[in-house]
């Protein structure tokens, strides 16, 4: 292993000025910096791995890992800016007017989990349960009556026809751009605006339409190799490069566990992107050494399905081997392909054996766990802007809190004889200006997890699907390879809204005394009637 890697890590989380760090201080320097968060350590909470599920890391066997946006990681506004801009010029070279050349991108407009409305051609912030929070056409958001008019009940239902979900990052310049054409076509003279679409003259663009077209320029990108040859050619200008990298690699095979890459770009891609993270981190080591297992055009989520072919691949000429591969997964080979069933069978994993990183909620994190009940460590690169804005606004939230605290004292004495209702109104007013000054902290749409005190769909599906997420799959490296990844307890509103240290009433303490007189009788077994002890 380099002991330069080893070195560096270990001073980054010691304060005092040593040349040197040993091994053995090592653990001992990555508490160094732990935090007291009410009464208890906690590791700094950029380092920290969030938990929705318990499991023990010492029953992992397996790490596999995705590559883009995990261990791969994209400078978003540059590489956004490169995929919003090639978007443009193909809307432009299909037919679309020469001033949408002039959309300025905007990298804090949209977040993950957005649904865009094919039907009206709005972008929609719901809740788990499809309850919209926020609904934007172009960048017009939608007052209550506006929104009724659209959506009745404030609530649409999902419908894979009609709804495209916005899951990933690489998605966040689609959102925009279609914020931009909606725009631009509601607000142009020359079109008429109508309930599905735009129209001029005999000319009819329905917002499906458009959704299509944006789709489509963007796809055109990836499916004629533009952007990966772009990022290929000047990799330093779109991806981070960390050390760390290597270090946790090493550490998987030290604790005698496997690591595989399980990725949907091609060899010819992938190999270029790791070769530039791994390389040179240690003299003689190519990057397919840190891995086990390495498995290119996966197809994710057709990979936990029925998959493609196996093949393996010739790492000189990058071509396809003819036939299916049927032998065991070798180190230092690459694969093509294949299932998550054939996958499983020659690694020789059952499942929970199994750690996935990834960042596709979809793609990576529920297919993998719904299918094969591999564990789901998804990756949240956003997630370090929401900690830091969430603690740098956390008197709004405490201020929320008081709010609402007091609008339940106020009501908290009425019952179902009282007739006069207090007016609430100025407090109801005074939590929604607080409710848009903390979504104007985080961006056009506010906060990926929330809007006030609702979650999101995202936010769900994160706490559904995610056993562990983080902000990056580095942070593995602060914690030991024996860690017990613990959820705090899931209460329900009967649990977390009562405090049992408060006095009981004369009722409740009649039922109680009621239950436990009763608790006292058994049944005799001879005749069936009940009897004291």
């Amino acid at each position: 292993m380099n002991s330069s890697i080893e070195q560096s890590f270990s001073l980054s989380f010691s304060d005092k000025n040593e040349s040197t760090v040993s091994h053995d201080s090592q653990y001992d320097s990555m508490h160094y910096q732990n935090l007291q968060y009410h009464g208890q350590v906690k590791r700094e909470f950029s380092h920290r791995i969030f938990v929705n599920r318990s499991f023990q890391l010492s029953d992992i066997k397996f790490f596999g890992f995705d590559m883009d946006h995990t261990l791969a990681e994209y400078k978003t506004d540059t590489f956004d800016l490169m995929t919003f801009s090639l978007a443009i010029e193909r809307l432009i070279e299909i037919g679309y007017p020469e001033d949408i050349k002039n959309f300025k991108y905007d990298p804090n407009f949209a977040v993950r989990g957005l649904w865009y409305d094919k039907l009206y051609g709005n972008l929609l912030k719901v809740d788990p349960y499809g309850n919209i929070l926020i609904c934007s056409h172009g960048f017009k958001i939608l007052k209550k009556q506006e929104l009724h008019k659209f959506y009745p009940n404030k609530f649409i239902s999902y419908d894979a026809n009609r709804i495209s979900v916005q899951h990933t990052l690489y998605e966040h310049p689609e959102s925009y751009l279609l914020a931009c054409i909606v725009n631009y076509f509601s607000n142009s003279k020359e079109y008429e605006q109508k309930e599905t679409g735009v129209s001029s003259g005999n000319l009819f663009i329905s917002y499906k339409a458009m959704y299509q077209d944006v789709r489509a320029s963007i796809d055109h990108q990836y499916v004629t190799n533009t952007i990966q040859s772009r990022v290929a050619e000047n990799v330093e200008k779109f991806i981070s490069k960390d050390a760390r990298l290597a270090l946790l690699l090493n550490r998987i095979r030290e604790n005698n566990a496997k690591a595989f890459l399980l990725t949907n770009s091609d060899y010819n891609y992938a190999n270029r992107i790791m070769s530039y993270l791994l390389d040179d981190i240690e003299p003689s080591r190519n990057w397919r050494s840190y891995f086990d297992y390495v498995v290119v055009d996966a197809h994710k989520p057709l990979f936990f399905a029925e998959g493609t072919m196996l093949k393996e691949i010739n790492i000189e000429t990058y071509c396809k081997n003819i036939g299916s591969h049927a032998g065991p997964l070798l180190s230092d080979r690459v694969y093509s392909g294949g299932n998550v069933e054939v996958f499983s069978k020659l690694i020789n994993s059952h499942g929970k054996d199994v750690l996935y990183v990834g960042d596709h909620i979809f793609g990576d994190i529920i297919k993998s766990k719904k299918v094969r009940a591999w564990h789901t460590f998804l990756i949240v690169p956003e997630l370090s802007k929401e900690l830091s804005i969430y603690t740098d606004k956390h008197d709004l939230y405490s201020q929320m809190n008081q709010l609402n605290d007091e609008l339940s004292h106020m009501l908290i004495n009425f019952d179902s004889s009282s007739k006069d209702c207090p007016d609430i109104s100025k407090i109801k007013d005074k939590i929604q200006n607080l409710v848009h000054q903390i979504d104007m902290s985080y961006s056009y749409f506010g906060s990926t997890f929330r809007t006030g005190s609702q979650q999101t769909y995202f936010a769900s599906q994160v706490t559904r699907y995610a056993d562990i997420y983080s902000s990056t799959c580095l942070n593995l490296l602060h914690y030991p390879f024996f860690y017990l990844f613990k959820a705090a307890p899931q209460l329900m509103p009967h649990e977390s809204t009562v405090n049992p240290d408060d006095p009981l009433s004369d009722s409740q303490n009649h039922r109680i005394n009621r239950t436990k007189s009763n608790s006292k009788q058994t049944v005799n077994p001879n005749n069936s009637t009940l009897v004291e002890n």
